[in-house]
Protein backbone atom coordinates (compact mmCIF):
# COMPACT_ATOMS: atom_id res chain seq x y z
CA UNK A 1 0.00 0.00 0.00
CA UNK A 2 1.63 3.15 -0.87
CA UNK A 3 2.23 6.74 1.32
CA UNK A 4 -1.51 8.40 0.32
CA UNK A 5 -3.39 5.17 0.39
CA UNK A 6 -2.32 4.76 4.24
CA UNK A 7 -2.60 8.30 4.65
CA UNK A 8 -6.30 9.06 3.78
CA UNK A 9 -7.50 5.10 5.24
CA UNK A 10 -6.81 7.04 8.30
CA UNK A 11 -7.77 10.11 7.89
CA UNK A 12 -11.66 9.19 8.91
CA UNK A 13 -10.69 7.86 12.03
CA UNK A 14 -8.58 10.44 12.98
CA UNK A 15 -11.58 13.51 11.92
CA UNK A 16 -13.86 11.24 14.27
CA UNK A 17 -11.42 10.97 17.05
CA UNK A 18 -11.16 14.77 16.53
CA UNK A 19 -14.48 15.84 16.37
CA UNK A 20 -15.35 13.74 19.90
CA UNK A 21 -12.92 15.68 21.24
CA UNK A 22 -12.93 19.60 20.09
CA UNK A 23 -17.07 19.60 20.31
CA UNK A 24 -18.02 21.39 23.30
CA UNK A 25 -13.37 23.22 23.52
CA UNK A 26 -13.95 24.91 20.22
CA UNK A 27 -17.83 26.09 20.01
CA UNK A 28 -16.67 29.96 19.57
CA UNK A 29 -14.50 28.55 16.47
CA UNK A 30 -14.86 28.90 12.73
CA UNK A 31 -16.91 25.82 11.03
CA UNK A 32 -13.62 24.97 9.33
CA UNK A 33 -12.20 24.28 12.79
CA UNK A 34 -12.77 20.35 12.61
CA UNK A 35 -10.80 20.82 8.82
CA UNK A 36 -7.98 22.69 10.37
CA UNK A 37 -7.48 19.71 13.41
CA UNK A 38 -8.04 17.08 10.78
CA UNK A 39 -5.35 18.80 8.37
CA UNK A 40 -2.79 19.04 11.25
CA UNK A 41 -3.24 15.38 12.47
CA UNK A 42 -3.04 14.35 8.62
CA UNK A 43 0.19 16.45 8.98
CA UNK A 44 1.47 14.78 11.56
CA UNK A 45 0.85 11.45 10.23
CA UNK A 46 2.49 12.22 6.75
CA UNK A 47 5.75 13.20 8.77
CA UNK A 48 5.89 10.17 10.19
CA UNK A 49 5.24 7.78 7.38
CA UNK A 50 8.11 9.31 5.88
CA UNK A 51 10.44 9.12 7.79
CA UNK A 52 10.55 12.62 9.60
CA UNK A 53 11.04 13.90 13.08
CA UNK A 54 7.93 15.31 14.33
CA UNK A 55 7.57 18.91 13.95
CA UNK A 56 8.37 21.47 16.46
CA UNK A 57 4.73 21.75 18.61
CA UNK A 58 5.18 25.88 17.78
CA UNK A 59 5.16 25.19 14.09
CA UNK A 60 2.07 22.78 14.45
CA UNK A 61 0.46 25.20 17.10
CA UNK A 62 1.03 27.94 14.20
CA UNK A 63 -0.63 25.33 11.62
CA UNK A 64 -3.69 24.70 13.56
CA UNK A 65 -3.91 28.07 14.46
CA UNK A 66 -4.15 30.23 11.41
CA UNK A 67 -6.80 30.03 9.47
CA UNK A 68 -6.02 28.63 5.83
CA UNK A 69 -9.51 29.25 3.85
CA UNK A 70 -8.77 33.01 4.64
CA UNK A 71 -5.73 32.69 2.33
CA UNK A 72 -7.50 31.11 -0.59
CA UNK A 73 -10.17 32.13 -2.94
CA UNK A 74 -13.84 31.79 -2.88
CA UNK A 75 -14.27 28.74 -4.98
CA UNK A 76 -11.29 26.94 -3.14
CA UNK A 77 -12.44 27.34 0.48
CA UNK A 78 -14.38 23.96 0.36
CA UNK A 79 -10.93 22.62 -0.04
CA UNK A 80 -8.81 24.84 2.19
CA UNK A 81 -7.66 22.25 4.66
CA UNK A 82 -6.94 19.14 2.07
CA UNK A 83 -3.27 18.53 1.86
CA UNK A 84 -2.85 19.68 -1.61
CA UNK A 85 -1.48 23.10 -3.17
CA UNK A 86 -4.41 25.23 -4.47
CA UNK A 87 -4.60 27.91 -7.07
CA UNK A 88 -4.68 31.50 -5.96
CA UNK A 89 -4.57 33.22 -9.66
CA UNK A 90 -1.85 34.36 -11.97
CA UNK A 91 -0.54 31.21 -12.25
CA UNK A 92 0.31 30.89 -8.55
CA UNK A 93 -0.50 28.20 -5.39
CA UNK A 94 -0.61 28.34 -1.84
CA UNK A 95 1.37 25.51 -1.33
CA UNK A 96 0.48 22.25 0.21
CA UNK A 97 0.25 22.60 4.07
CA UNK A 98 2.68 19.74 4.61
CA UNK A 99 5.60 21.52 3.09
CA UNK A 100 4.67 24.75 4.69
CA UNK A 101 4.96 23.15 7.54
CA UNK A 102 8.43 21.25 6.69
CA UNK A 103 10.02 24.61 5.42
CA UNK A 104 8.62 26.52 8.45
CA UNK A 105 10.21 23.35 11.07
CA UNK A 106 13.33 23.54 8.59
CA UNK A 107 14.53 27.56 9.60
CA UNK A 108 14.13 26.35 13.27
CA UNK A 109 12.07 29.86 13.86
CA UNK A 110 13.20 31.69 17.28
CA UNK A 111 11.06 34.18 18.56
CA UNK A 112 13.16 36.91 18.47
CA UNK A 113 14.37 36.16 14.47
CA UNK A 114 13.80 37.92 11.35
CA UNK A 115 12.54 36.26 8.43
CA UNK A 116 12.83 37.29 5.16
CA UNK A 117 9.71 35.69 2.66
CA UNK A 118 10.34 35.29 -1.13
CA UNK A 119 6.99 34.95 -2.49
CA UNK A 120 4.05 36.16 -0.39
CA UNK A 121 1.62 34.42 -2.65
CA UNK A 122 -1.57 34.42 -0.60
CA UNK A 123 0.15 35.73 2.67
CA UNK A 124 -0.58 31.92 4.37
CA UNK A 125 3.45 31.09 4.59
CA UNK A 126 3.86 34.52 6.10
CA UNK A 127 1.35 34.17 8.53
CA UNK A 128 2.40 30.93 9.88
CA UNK A 129 5.33 32.65 10.79
CA UNK A 130 4.41 35.43 12.16
CA UNK A 131 3.25 34.14 15.50
CA UNK A 132 7.04 32.39 15.57
CA UNK A 133 9.21 35.17 15.07
CA UNK A 134 9.68 38.71 15.76
CA UNK A 135 9.00 40.07 12.41
CA UNK A 136 8.69 38.83 8.67
CA UNK A 137 9.31 41.20 5.63
CA UNK A 138 7.57 39.68 2.81
CA UNK A 139 8.42 40.23 -1.26
CA UNK A 140 6.05 39.59 -3.98
CA UNK A 141 6.88 39.80 -7.76
CA UNK A 142 3.33 40.08 -8.78
CA UNK A 143 1.68 43.43 -8.01
CA UNK A 144 -1.92 41.71 -7.74
CA UNK A 145 -0.98 39.31 -5.21
CA UNK A 146 1.44 41.72 -3.32
CA UNK A 147 -1.84 44.24 -2.48
CA UNK A 148 -4.18 41.62 -1.48
CA UNK A 149 -1.85 39.81 0.64
CA UNK A 150 -1.05 42.84 2.24
CA UNK A 151 -4.43 43.97 3.13
CA UNK A 152 -4.90 40.32 3.98
CA UNK A 153 -2.52 40.06 6.56
CA UNK A 154 -3.56 43.40 7.52
CA UNK A 155 -6.89 42.83 7.98
CA UNK A 156 -6.11 39.06 10.06
CA UNK A 157 -3.97 40.95 12.65
CA UNK A 158 -0.33 39.63 11.37
CA UNK A 159 1.00 43.04 12.46
CA UNK A 160 4.78 41.89 12.46
CA UNK A 161 4.05 41.52 8.78
CA UNK A 162 6.00 44.26 6.37
CA UNK A 163 4.81 43.41 2.26
CA UNK A 164 6.74 44.53 -0.62
CA UNK A 165 6.34 44.28 -4.33
CA UNK A 166 9.77 43.68 -5.93
CA UNK A 167 11.63 40.91 -7.10
CA UNK A 168 12.77 38.60 -4.56
CA UNK A 169 15.77 37.10 -6.24
CA UNK A 170 17.97 40.25 -4.71
CA UNK A 171 16.62 40.13 -1.47
CA UNK A 172 15.54 43.25 0.66
CA UNK A 173 18.94 44.47 2.06
CA UNK A 174 17.65 47.01 3.57
CA UNK A 175 16.95 44.53 6.63
CA UNK A 176 19.17 42.14 6.31
CA UNK A 177 20.62 40.24 7.76
CA UNK A 178 17.93 37.46 8.14
CA UNK A 179 18.15 35.40 10.72
CA UNK A 180 16.27 32.57 8.30
CA UNK A 181 14.80 32.88 4.88
CA UNK A 182 11.97 31.08 3.02
CA UNK A 183 11.87 31.16 -0.80
CA UNK A 184 8.38 29.48 -1.97
CA UNK A 185 9.36 29.50 -5.75
CA UNK A 186 11.43 27.56 -7.29
CA UNK A 187 14.75 28.90 -9.01
CA UNK A 188 17.60 27.22 -11.21
CA UNK A 189 20.12 28.30 -8.69
CA UNK A 190 20.45 29.66 -5.36
CA UNK A 191 20.61 33.39 -5.67
CA UNK A 192 24.10 34.74 -4.49
CA UNK A 193 22.50 38.23 -3.17
CA UNK A 194 20.24 35.75 -0.39
CA UNK A 195 22.94 34.09 0.72
CA UNK A 196 24.77 36.98 1.20
CA UNK A 197 21.76 38.56 3.35
CA UNK A 198 21.60 35.30 5.37
CA UNK A 199 23.05 35.70 8.92
CA UNK A 200 26.00 33.80 10.25
CA UNK A 201 24.26 31.13 12.14
CA UNK A 202 21.36 31.49 10.29
CA UNK A 203 19.09 29.15 8.04
CA UNK A 204 17.72 29.46 4.12
CA UNK A 205 15.16 26.73 2.95
CA UNK A 206 14.64 26.92 -1.02
CA UNK A 207 13.53 25.05 -4.09
CA UNK A 208 15.93 24.64 -6.65
CA UNK A 209 15.70 23.15 -10.25
CA UNK A 210 14.03 23.50 -13.64
CA UNK A 211 9.95 24.35 -14.37
CA UNK A 212 9.82 20.63 -15.75
CA UNK A 213 12.40 18.71 -13.90
CA UNK A 214 12.50 17.36 -10.51
CA UNK A 215 13.46 20.22 -7.79
CA UNK A 216 14.88 19.53 -4.73
CA UNK A 217 13.92 21.50 -1.29
CA UNK A 218 17.33 22.57 -0.03
CA UNK A 219 18.20 23.35 3.85
CA UNK A 220 21.48 26.23 3.42
CA UNK A 221 23.27 26.47 6.77
CA UNK A 222 25.64 29.66 7.07
CA UNK A 223 28.09 28.51 10.31
CA UNK A 224 29.23 31.28 12.35
CA UNK A 225 32.56 31.14 10.40
CA UNK A 226 30.36 31.97 6.98
CA UNK A 227 30.80 28.75 6.16
CA UNK A 228 27.44 27.63 3.70
CA UNK A 229 26.57 23.86 4.35
CA UNK A 230 23.85 23.06 1.77
CA UNK A 231 21.74 19.60 1.86
CA UNK A 232 19.01 18.14 0.03
CA UNK A 233 15.28 17.48 2.13
CA UNK A 234 12.90 15.90 -0.31
CA UNK A 235 11.86 16.62 -4.00
CA UNK A 236 9.23 18.89 -4.25
CA UNK A 237 7.06 20.78 -7.00
CA UNK A 238 6.98 24.71 -6.89
CA UNK A 239 5.99 27.28 -9.33
CA UNK A 240 9.39 28.95 -10.72
CA UNK A 241 10.95 32.46 -9.10
CA UNK A 242 10.29 34.77 -12.12
CA UNK A 243 12.12 37.90 -12.43
CA UNK A 244 14.34 39.93 -14.68
CA UNK A 245 17.38 37.80 -13.32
Amino acid sequence: MNLYKKIYRNKAAVFILLATVSIGIRADDTPYALDRDAMVAEIEEYARLTGNQAFDQRVMQAMASVQRHEFVPDVQKRFAYENRPLPIGFGQTISQPYIVALMTDLIAPGSDDVVLEIGTGSGYQAAILSPLVKSVYSMEIIEPLAEQAAARLQTLGFDNVTTRLGDGYYGWAEHAPFDAIVVTAAASHVPPSLVRQLRRGGRMVIPVGGRFLTQQLLLIEKTETGEVKTRQVIPVRFVPLTGAH
